[in-house]
């Protein structure tokens, strides 16, 4: 499937077409993936560590980032294609993690605010 019309060289080896490799053109070159196809990686520069990927794809994601061509935030990060932590206030929040698109933490009861960290009107006394 990989090789190019011309037989081989000297040594044996086949030539292959630009997403194969392999002595017999046997697997896919890096920045590709899924043999015998070999489909481009098309990892997200901004988000992917390099354009190489996993057989199956997968391509290896910056910390902050993720999905299957590291194109979206990782959870804990909000704002792609910035992909900031999120800052939810530990005494407000009911957990870490924040709306990966707007940043907005889930507050506990009484609670409001992007971070959780102020009292919805009528109430007083945050954090307790």
């Amino acid at each position: 499937v990989g090789t190019l019309p011309g037989g081989c060289d000297s040594a044996g080896r086949c030539f292959c077409r630009p997403e194969f490799a392999g002595p017999r053109c046997e697997q896919c070159s890096p920045g590709h993936h899924s043999y015998p196809h070999c489909y481009a990686c098309s990892c997200d520069p901004r988000g992917a560590v390099d354009n190489d990927c996993s057989p199956a794809g997968q391509c290896r994601c910056h910390v902050n980032f993720a999905g299957h061509t590291c194109n979206q935030c990782a959870l804990g990060f909000y704002g792609y294609p910035s992909c900031t932590p999120c800052q939810c206030s530990r005494e407000g929040s009911l957990h870490s993690t924040c709306d990966q698109e707007t940043g907005q933490c889930s507050c506990r009861p009484r609670v409001t605010g992007l971070r959780c960290d102020s009292c919805l009107s009528g109430a007083y006394g945050f954090p307790h």
